[in-house]
């Protein structure tokens, strides 16, 4: 039976057109016409029978339909052209683990670690895109997930096998200059110094000085940040001190770059968790994968919280 299936070419003008939000930016990329992607958009919603885009006087702007439509076209045409470039450079599908990875930690940690799996696995290629929330893997070109949260989410999380990688510690963190000459910082220093502020993690500094028995109201202030490795950059530029898993800049410290500005650690509930379908027979590069996972660098021990 034929499927039901529009062609790759109108495919590809409509993804195009729906990335661009233009017409005309989608004819100069593929080298057609703005006609001819016109008239491809065209015959696709007389297919689907549903309209995909609204002309407007200045340009096109995608209907609900359409933006549903264009993020699973360009889903799946991004795992053709994986597949594709697979095929084309000689590997073979059981070689390769497409892994998704939360960004800081496939930076600061996976990636200065990646030689050591290609000593030991050097048949293994491992493809690394940027993944910050649960999805359906079914759904996803990824044969394994990398993922920093608490155990409540990854159990809510259908459908997987996971194993816990490393427990996470946060510690205070600045540029070795603020510290003068002494080793480390009392709380009461460290809540005169300007706070750098995780945007994902708005209580960190509350509960840090809370934990050490400092009343600080001041604890919400200070620059915001997005990403840890931004975190990381702004307190060895010595903008401030900084609350960061320790695992995410184990280099900094080695490098001299960042100083642990108090030995006591943040208690957190978060893990980092390796993620991968739950079923009866696991690819051997995904298990291969695990099994070095587990292997390299364990955590080093820290300095528990004053009781």
């Amino acid at each position: 039976m034929r499927r039901k299936i529009p062609s790759s070419h109108t495919l590809l003008c409509f993804e195009a057109a729906a990335r661009h939000r233009s017409f005309s930016r989608a004819a100069q990329e593929l080298a057609l016409t703005q006609s001819a992607i016109s008239r491809q958009i065209a015959a696709l919603e007389a297919y689907l029978g549903s309209p995909l885009f609204e002309r407007e006087r200045h340009g096109v702007v995608l209907t609900a339909t359409g933006q549903r439509y264009a993020s699973n076209v360009a889903r799946h045409l991004d795992a053709i052209e994986l597949d594709t470039q697979e095929v084309m450079s000689g590997h073979t599908a059981n070689q390769d683990v497409r892994l998704a990875c939360v960004a800081t930690f496939a930076t600061q940690w996976l990636i200065p670690r990646l030689p050591d799996l290609h000593k030991k696995h050097p048949q293994l290629t491992l493809h690394i895109e940027t993944r910050t929330r649960p999805f359906l893997f079914a759904d996803a070109a990824f044969d394994a997930a990398i993922f920093a949260g608490t155990a409540d989410q990854v159990q809510r999380w259908a459908g997987t096998h996971a194993i816990v990688l490393r427990d996470e510690a946060v510690v205070a963190v600045c540029k070795p200059t603020l510290l003068g000459r002494r080793k480390t910082l009392s709380p009461a220093a460290i809540a005169r110094l300007p706070l750098i502020q995780q945007s994902t993690r708005p209580d960190a500094w509350p509960r840090w000085f809370e934990a050490m028995g400092v009343a600080h109201p001041r604890a919400h202030l200070g620059p915001r940040y997005e990403l840890f490795s931004m975190s990381c950059a702004a307190a060895a530029a010595g903008l401030g001190i900084a609350l960061v898993p320790h695992i995410l800049i184990e280099a900094e410290l080695a490098r001299g770059e960042l100083v642990v500005a108090h030995p006591a650690p943040l208690a957190s509930q978060r893990h980092y968790f390796l993620l991968y379908p739950d079923r009866v027979e696991v690819p051997a590069a995904v298990l291969q994968f695990s099994q070095w996972l587990q292997q390299v660098s364990p955590m080093p021990k820290l300095a528990p919280l004053p009781t």
